[in-house]
């Protein structure tokens, strides 16, 4: 049986991994698609650094497809973006592109209405509930899956937590109504070890800023 061929949105984060993680079980993965803010050569709301993702792109063992995106950036020029990239994943056999969303259907109808005229499938292998998503936390974990905390929206939560592990002390020190994958937009990780890498990434911290209400903790690549 030949498995459908796969592009897979990529954040940096421990979603995206995890939804890596899962799709291989069924799908024919070839490439990561990340946006990259040209003016901070980083990627869009994580921060995380392009040698990061660059670096979780060879230990997944798959291609990074680059998307260059202005700063700021209206919503009809990264449209535009990313239909082009649409265009040449199709020329290139790619048959779906998905997502590490987790249950907000406002995003995934977005995701939908804008690849239905690319003929490109949109999937979410991690779809579920904002009541489940404690258990795919902790399966995560169970799993091997590690990250830190990239970036925090600091009218959710501490500045303090961002640049900190994503385990189980993380998660005992969210408040009420947080959810404990930030699917809200919480907070952001960058993934740097699991099953879907074949060996761990080495981030070194360098620094946390706190800009327009968001704190970002700026985790470098570790030099050998």
């Amino acid at each position: 049986m030949t498995l459908p061929v796969t592009l897979l949105a990529w954040s940096s984060g421990k979603d995206c991994a995890w939804a890596l993680h899962a799709l291989r079980r069924s799908t024919s993965v070839v490439g990561l698609l990340c946006t990259i803010n040209e003016a901070f050569d980083r990627v869009s709301m994580h921060g995380t650094r392009r040698e990061v993702v660059e670096a979780q792109a060879r230990s997944a063992g798959l291609d990074l497809w680059q998307v260059p995106v202005p700063w700021p950036c209206t919503n009809d020029e990264y449209d535009r973006r990313m239909a082009e990239a649409m265009v040449l994943a199709r020329a290139r056999g790619i048959e779906q592109i998905a997502f590490g969303d987790l249950f907000l259907e406002d995003v995934r109808r977005y995701r939908e209405e804008r690849l239905a005229p690319t003929g490109m499938r949109p999937v979410f292998p991690l779809w579920t509930s904002p009541e489940r998503t404690a258990d795919l936390a902790a399966a995560m974990l169970d799993a091997g899956l590690r990250a830190r905390v990239a970036t925090v929206d600091t009218r959710r939560l501490d500045a303090s937590l961002a640049g900190r592990e994503y385990d189980e002390r993380f998660l005992a020190l969210l408040p009420a109504g947080v959810d404990p994958c930030g699917e809200n937009g919480e907070f952001h990780t960058v993934c740097f070890a699991g099953p879907m890498f074949a060996s761990p990434i080495r981030l070194e911290p360098a620094g946390v800023v706190v800009r327009d209400g968001f704190a970002y903790a700026d985790l470098a690549l570790g030099r050998c």
